[in-house]
């Protein structure tokens, strides 16, 4: 019996939960710069969103961050953190917002299975007024110097791209590993530049990069996109991860160098 509570105290003394957190939350926690979560109105309901202003003494460019399938996360606010670190003013939308009476944002959910799921319910008009919503809330925003890009993750990447068939207004849209669209005359209206970071070892997303390059070129659209060495999809987590990749790491260490000249 003295054995078992010798160990049993050895296991909860070399516990820290300190460093059982995540990578992404102790970014959130050690981070200096001011953070906070806004309620955004529309359709007579709540977008929420996460703002992360970068220290600069001068209005500066604004980042929509779209988050990935699993909803606005510890690591999709991280990434808001990171493009505040490089000087832009984030927002961090909730495309889980008001789901059901039941589920008001991500943090609602169970699990990441169930966020995944209602993410692929949601109506893609209701995804563009969301993407709307937060445009012009940042926008508006005496930090923001006029000027907005999106930049989105996996299905994120996806609507990053929807977003700049929509918004004329758009400044720029960073696409991460997400899929292209295929209709034409969609892809006609997209006034922006569009930036691609892919990784080598994500078959199934880069199948459709000839088909969309083909389809900007034809319609005399700027896209650019790059493929990352030995990287896999969500490479930008993964290489946020201390136990990640080497290759995931040198990727995303690689995309956010490219992503200061892309926002210059």
């Amino acid at each position: 019996m003295q054995k078992i509570l010798i160990l049993l105290f050895a296991i909860v003394a070399f516990y820290n939960p300190a460093k059982a957190q995540s990578y992404s939350v102790e970014r959130l926690e050690n981070s200096p710069r001011h953070h906070e979560w806004v309620e955004i109105k529309l359709n007579g309901k709540v977008l929420h969103a996460f703002v992360v202003y970068p220290e600069k003494p001068t209005a500066t460019q604004a980042v929509i961050v779209i988050h990935e399938n699993r909803g606005l996360n510890d690591w999709a606010r991280s990434a808001a953190d990171q493009f505040a670190e490089k000087g832009y003013l984030a927002i961090a939308p909730d495309y889980l917002s008001e789901y059901s009476a039941e589920h008001k944002k991500t943090s609602n959910f169970a699990n990441q299975d169930d966020a995944r799921t209602a993410i692929y319910e949601l109506k893609p008009e209701d995804v563009i007024a969301m993407s709307d919503a937060a445009f012009h809330f940042i926008r508006q925003d005496k930090a923001c110097n006029g000027q907005v890009s999106v930049a989105g993750f996996c299905w994120g990447g996806m609507q990053s791209f929807n977003y700049a068939i929509h918004n004329a207004e758009l400044h720029k849209a960073l696409v991460f590993y997400g899929s292209a669209p295929t209709d034409e005359e969609a892809v006609s209206k997209i006034a922006c530049p569009v930036y691609g970071f892919y990784g080598e070892n994500d078959a199934r997303i880069n199948a459709g990069i000839p088909g969309i390059q083909e389809l900007m070129n034809k319609h005399g659209k700027f896209f650019e996109p790059v493929i990352y060495p030995g990287a896999g999809h969500a490479f930008m987590k993964s290489g946020d991860d201390p136990d990640g990749s080497a290759a995931n790491k040198e990727a995303r260490n690689a995309a956010w160098e490219r992503i200061a000249k892309v926002l210059e």
